[in-house]
């Protein structure tokens, strides 16, 4: 019986020996993955200045769409569409034949009461009339003076003018059209200046003041700054975007600047400050936090423990062509504000470091890794769009 149980033990250990050796006969067959292409950048200091960013929209200072209060037939046009105009400047007259006719009737009537007061006061001298009769003749001539003035204001009506100084925009009235009451004419816009409105977050509030400079880029003409400032913010936040809407003041004397354009706002906040800065590309976000791969060079092997003293320390690693060779290390980073290309780093990283700047969708702790700069992704702190 014991020499069956120890021939049983005997088979196992053989059968549990012969797999082991076939297991590690697979793995040392398995190829090792060969060191991977990628792209890298050093970690710079850079002078840095703070910024909030917005996307904003061009509203005139003034600007309205013009009608009329009272209905009528179209007798001239003054103006052509994209004219330039002064305040006051005649621009559509309406027929006012038969309102002018009244007026006259009314001038008529104020007239003829004026001259029956003054006669009536005079026969007031002499005891002829009464106080009463100087009073009906004084009321009277008041009330035909009222409506002098009521129908010459419904003449004026008949001609519209210019509120402000502006721009005309384009309008298809011509003389013969009837046209009624409220009917949009033509819109006016005074273009110089120009506010635009943005919205910022409420925490943000605390770095803007009525005053403070504003910079605005439109993409119409792509290369060109337009600088303002700000003067209004809204005493009240939005409940649904906690955010506060700010209007600024942007000089357009080339009147470049059209309402209803969109514009991307910046403000400068406080002085420069230095930052360590790499490209966005470097940055891989999780999670479970931000992360950036540095390379470094592979650390040589460990001595074994059974080694001899005064055994010489093992030579480092080397690549293919006898260089060290380079791993790549996932290093976890607080990233800051971003401009452009470009994004700040807070905690994690050091001047003069090395860091992967594309590639690093292949990598882990530890990949072998192969430089190749030939091509890097953009660093620009103000990139510009290009068209081909």
């Amino acid at each position: 019986m014991i020499i069956m149980i120890g021939c049983v033990l005997l088979l196992v250990a053989v059968l549990a020996l012969g797999k082991f050796l076939q297991i590690r006969a697979l793995i040392a067959a398995v190829p090792k993955p060969g060191p991977q292409t990628v792209s890298t950048v050093e970690v710079q200091k850079m002078q840095w200045q703070s910024q909030f960013t917005a996307v904003g929209t061009l509203n005139p200072v003034r600007g309205a769409d013009l009608g009329t209060e009272v209905a009528g037939l179209v007798r001239t046009v003054h103006f052509k569409s994209g004219q330039d105009v002064k305040a006051g400047a005649l621009l559509v007259e309406l027929n006012a034949d038969s309102d002018i006719a009244l007026l006259h009737a009314a001038e008529a009537a104020a007239a003829q009461a004026a001259t029956v007061l003054k006669r009536d006061q005079a026969q007031l001298a002499v005891q002829a009339v009464s106080q009463a009769q100087i009073d009906a003749d004084t009321n009277d001539l008041k009330a035909k003076r009222a409506q002098v003035e009521q129908q010459a204001a419904l003449v004026a009506k008949k001609s519209i003018r210019a509120p402000f100084a502006g721009r005309l925009g384009i309008s298809g009235l011509n003389p013969g059209q009837y046209v009624n009451a409220g009917d949009k004419l033509v819109t006016l816009q005074t273009l110089d200046p120009i506010y635009v409105d943005f919205q910022l977050p409420q925490q943000q509030l605390a770095g803007l003041e009525v005053g403070q400079v504003v910079n605005l880029s439109v993409d119409t003409f792509p290369g060109q700054a337009f600088s303002g400032k700000i003067n209004a913010i809204s005493p009240k936040v939005d409940a649904a975007t906690r955010n506060v809407q700010i209007q600024a003041t942007v000089a357009n004397a080339r009147q470049q600047l059209l309402p209803g354009m969109f514009a991307n706002v910046k403000i400068d906040i406080g002085g420069t400050q230095e930052r360590l800065t790499l490209p966005s590309t470097a940055v891989t976000y999780n999670p479970y936090g931000s992360t950036v791969y540095v390379v470094k060079q592979a650390e040589p092997p460990k001595p074994g423990a059974t080694a001899a003293p005064g055994t010489p320390a093992p030579a480092p690693a080397t690549d293919a062509q006898g260089k060290p060779q380079l791993v790549a290390q996932q290093v976890f980073v607080e990233t800051g504000p971003t401009r452009g290309d470009q994004i700040s780093i807070v905690k994690g990283l050091e001047a003069g470091q090395v860091v992967v700047s594309s590639g690093q969708n292949k990598l882990k702790n530890g990949t072998p890794v192969t430089v190749d700069n030939s091509v890097q992704p953009a660093n620009d702190a103000n990139p510009k769009p290009q068209e081909k």
